[in-house]
């Protein structure tokens, strides 16, 4: 059986790890509490309390899981590593957006921490696809949700 393997920036696996800390030594700490001080309040059964308490736990657990699934099969890359003329994993893109006449620019990382508001979109994106093996001063024609959008490639730095 073989696992799956997630690449991730060494940004995006501090993060990961960081949130599981915070769920196993202070949001599971605080659930256990917030159960106990509902049971205290007697017939469990119509405590809507206790009911959103044990909600919550359930939730906790399953992201809890969901991080350590994630942590177990990181492929951590560190993008200031690696260098390269050609966009791939990591590269941090700088973009002239025919569309809107304007340049913008994006790090492509794992489908697990894109954030477009961050600038940091999934490699598995329609426009990473795009983009993976370019070379500044290509163009780009990418098929997007919202229609074909067309680039060019201005700047790839790896940081």
């Amino acid at each position: 059986m073989s696992v799956e393997r997630v690449p991730v920036t060494t940004r995006g696996y501090e993060s990961w790890t960081k949130k599981l800390k915070h769920l196993k030594e202070v949001e599971r700490p605080q659930n256990v509490k917030d159960i106990e001080r509902a049971r205290e309040h007697g017939d469990i059964s119509e405590n809507a309390e206790f009911n959103a308490a044990k909600e919550k736990q359930g939730m906790i657990m399953a992201y809890t899981r969901m991080l350590e699934d994630k942590i177990s099969r990181a492929l951590v890359v560190e993008p200031s590593t690696l260098s390269s003329d050609k966009i791939m994993f990591g590269a941090t893109v700088t973009l002239l957006d025919f569309d809107n006449d304007e340049e913008v620019t994006y790090q492509l990382v794992g489908e697990a921490e894109a954030d477009l508001k961050e600038g940091w979109i999934s490699i598995t994106s329609p426009l990473a696809r795009g983009l993976v093996g370019r070379e500044v001063d290509d163009s780009v024609e990418v098929t997007t949700p919202r229609g074909i959008r067309e680039y060019e490639v201005l700047g790839i730095v790896y940081k």
